[in-house]
């Protein structure tokens, strides 16, 4: 099947990850097959809010998170991993109540990311800086983040959870709070679903085989489906450190990369991530291989008449 057609499926109620499991033969939700699901529903989360019981489930949820950061850190630089279309993270800085906090967010899919610029316009949240970009390769540089907290954005990536319970870890430098399915402390008929979807499970097991320090691992007050049970994890990296600034870097070769109005790059990688409609789009996927991008685009020195500067005698 196609987009076009997957779309239509997804419309009729289908489900879309089942339907890409099954054409692509694979018994996990691959970042690919994720990608294509999720960004096929894009909008769906902004509308939901129209729904009063459902907005009624975010503000609760969203306030218990911004109480959560008030416990953990009281950041004044936070990272939502997995944003989708910013309808949680716009309620949590509304809770939250200070101005003096840097904040972030990506998603591995475009549109969503393109949804929830809306929304955060919507909400006058004007500040908040988004990309696209993947859990597994994250594009900030080493303890960026005072905070980072998910929101069921690990939940589709079972089989890959140590992967990208390190790459949060990374970037976080006091406190990486999730709030995950979690499949140990579900229902039976909550882990059969769970298994069924190719859902993420053993948070706490892998963290803790990491060395990492659980210092909260229990179920979340706020959960809409009991059958997707919302689990909060926090994991205590360095209480103490110092205020984190967000540095982007090559999520390719790990290499600080500057802004451009035409992209992110990285002098040293020679890769070039594009900006699309506004949107940075930084997944390995999409840099490209520019070697003299630093030296000629960002320098200004790429008008035509130039050009014949770097052309070697006849």
């Amino acid at each position: 099947m196609n987009p076009s057609e997957l779309k239509a499926a997804y419309e009729r109620g289908e489900n879309i990850s089942a339907i890409l499991r099954k054409s692509f033969g694979s018994l996990i939700n691959t970042e690919e097959l994720i990608e294509i699901s999720y960004d096929l529903q894009a909008g769906s989360y902004v509308r939901a809010m129209q729904n009063p019981v459902n907005a009624s489930h975010v503000n609760n949820y969203a306030r218990e998170i911004a109480h959560l950061l008030h416990q953990y850190g009281r950041p004044t630089s936070l990272l939502e991993a997995g944003v989708g279309e910013a309808t949680t993270l716009a309620r949590v800085l509304q809770s939250y109540g200070s101005d003096q906090i840097e904040v972030h967010g990506f998603d591995l899919c475009w549109s969503r990311i393109h949804r929830a610029r809306g929304w955060l316009v919507h909400e006058g949240l004007l500040e908040v800086t988004l990309s696209t970009a993947s859990l597994r390769r994250i594009p900030y540089a080493d303890n960026s983040f005072d905070v980072v907290y998910t929101s069921h954005s690990i939940e589709p990536n079972g089989g890959v959870e140590a992967e990208i319970l390190a790459e949060l870890y990374r970037v976080a430098s006091r406190y990486l709070i999730l709030l995950e399915p979690m499949y140990e402390l579900a229902t039976l008929e909550a882990q059969a679903r769970m298994a069924q979807h190719g859902y993420c499970r053993d948070l706490r097991g892998h963290a803790e085989r990491m060395g990492l320090n659980v210092v909260a691992y229990e179920l979340f007050p706020f959960i809409r489906n009991p059958l997707n049970p919302t689990g909060l994890l926090i994991v205590e990296k360095d209480s103490a450190r110092s205020t984190a600034r967000p540095t982007f870097q090559c999520p390719k070769y790990r290499t600080p990369m500057i802004k451009h109005e035409q992209g992110y790059y990285s002098p040293e990688g020679f890769c070039v991530y594009p900006i699309l409609a506004g949107i940075p789009c930084l997944r390995i996927e999409n840099s490209i291989i520019a070697s003299l991008f630093s030296t000629e685009v960002a320098e200004g020195r790429d008008a035509p008449g130039n050009l014949a500067l770097t052309l070697p005698p006849q």
